[in-house]
């Protein structure tokens, strides 16, 4: 899944949030649920991921990871209840 993606990971229900941008969903969210690259979502345990958007230039990725860093959580969590309110996680349905 070569294609610019932004992506919200969760460690739980209404948990610890992260968001984050890449052009490689499939690989990337394999390195956060082995734990291969150090930081804040191996330090908390973030590695369920509960939504994703994909864009069609990296720079659009790019533009809306930093908006919704700067989102209040209850936007967030708004977000994720909207297409996922299970909070399942989706990793199993890209492979």
């Amino acid at each position: 899944m070569k294609q610019p993606c932004v992506y919200l990971l969760a460690n739980r229900r209404n948990g610890t949030l992260y968001v984050g941008v890449t052009s490689d969903l499939i690989k990337r969210v394999w390195e956060h649920k082995n734990h291969v690259v150090e930081g804040f979502t191996k330090k908390y345990g973030v590695d369920r991921l509960v939504w994703y958007e994909l864009h069609q230039t990296m720079e659009s990725a790019i533009g809306r990871e930093k908006a919704i860093k700067e989102w209040k959580r209850a936007w967030k969590l708004a977000l994720i209840e909207k297409t996922n309110p299970e909070w399942d996680d989706l990793y199993e349905r890209l492979l």
